[in-house]
């Protein structure tokens, strides 16, 4: 313990800022306190116990690994038990799929399309499809292909009002080429163009492309069979829905409108004025009045998937997924087959539409 001389004089020497003691008379002062250099030893090294080389030089058991083991034999046998499951289905659709492939071959005959939706008990009134631009150089070819196929279908199958969307737009911008093409497939089914329905084909803010309506028998007094289709993109989707909120707004800021007024109604009048309409028609041809809302929505692919589809014109109606179950082997599934078609308008057939009730 420090004395009470050494403290005092150590203050006093702190209070002056170390003039009063030199150096050599503060480590002499201090020396007393301090332990003598030759007796301190370096301390040894911390040597492991025994607990601990225990811990070191004991093995993994054996039940770790046969554990480890069952565990990597159970994931592989059940990777390949479902690897097996889903080969098997996988072929068996596909064998299904070339069977009702051969057994409902329409052949290009309208009386054979008729025959196969004749026992169903409703057909969809407006039956809208969603396509898929392929990547393949001729993929736009093969797209109007598919649109010219449907509309030959619909038409014999009773089915007046056809809308395909396609995300892309591009049909849009080859509308006429579009119309000749169905034109040509229509006349591979019905022969002579007497027989052919009166093909029109629009798009929202395009022009409407229509066949010139040909007279059959002055005896006959029936109405001539009519095809309408509608070509939609993602464009008359949300973006219709963005624009027509922002008129809304603005002519209700100005005083044109009332917020009163603007109800879901007046929203369901205006998007099917837009999307629904084409921009000009012919006055001396009957109107085109196509169903907002269309009854049966085909989705010609692996799985659903809308794909920005106008939403507001999917409030009804009923889907279906040919990819589900019509998928080949190479699990594609985006071919447009004609068993396909006829699966949607089974499911159709069969379902029940209660309508919130």
């Amino acid at each position: 313990m420090v004395s009470q001389r050494d403290r005092e004089i150590l203050r006093d020497d702190l209070r002056a800022r170390g003039t009063k003691l030199s150096v050599a008379e503060r480590e002499s002062l201090l020396k007393g306190y301090l332990p003598d250099p030759a007796e301190l030893g370096t301390k040894p090294a911390s040597q492991p116990t025994a607990s601990e080389r225990r811990k070191a030089q004991r093995k993994t058991p054996i039940r770790t690994f046969l554990k480890s083991q069952t565990h990597y034999l159970a994931y592989a046998f059940t990777h390949i038990i479902f690897g097996i499951v889903v080969r098997l289905l996988q072929a068996y659709h596909a064998v299904v799929d070339r069977i009702f492939a051969i057994v409902y071959h329409h052949h290009r005959t309208p009386e054979l399309i008729r025959k196969d939706v004749k026992n169903l008990k409703r057909l969809p009134q407006h039956l809208s499809t969603i396509l898929t631009l392929r990547k393949e150089d001729d993929a736009l070819a093969v797209l109007m292909d598919e649109v010219a196929e449907l509309a030959a279908w619909s038409s014999c199958s009773g089915i007046s009002q056809l809308s395909v969307y396609e995300k892309s737009g591009v049909l849009k911008s080859c509308i006429p080429a579009l119309h000749q093409i169905i034109t040509t497939k229509l006349a591979s089914y019905y022969g002579t163009p007497s027989h052919q329905p009166i093909l029109q084909v629009f798009a929202p803010h395009h022009p409407v492309h229509r066949s010139a309506p040909i007279s059959k028998n002055t005896d006959n007094t029936a109405q001539p069979q009519t095809l309408t289709i509608l070509l939609l993109s993602s464009t008359d989707g949300r973006e219709t829905l963005v624009d027509l909120t922002k008129t809304l707004a603005e002519m209700s800021q100005n005083g044109k409108l009332s917020p009163e007024d603007i109800t879901p109604d007046l929203v369901d009048a205006e998007i099917s004025e837009i999307t629904m309409q084409p921009l000009s028609m012919d006055p001396s041809l009957p109107d085109t009045v196509l169903k907002p809302e269309p009854d049966l929505l085909l989705v010609f692919g692996p799985f659903l998937k809308l794909d920005g589809y106008p939403p507001w014109q999917l409030r009804l109606t009923e889907m279906y997924c040919t990819g589900g179950r019509s998928h080949g082997l190479s699990g594609d599934g985006e071919a447009v087959e004609y068993q396909g078609y006829m699966r949607g308008l089974w499911h159709f057939a069969g379902a029940q539409m209660r309508f919130g009730r």
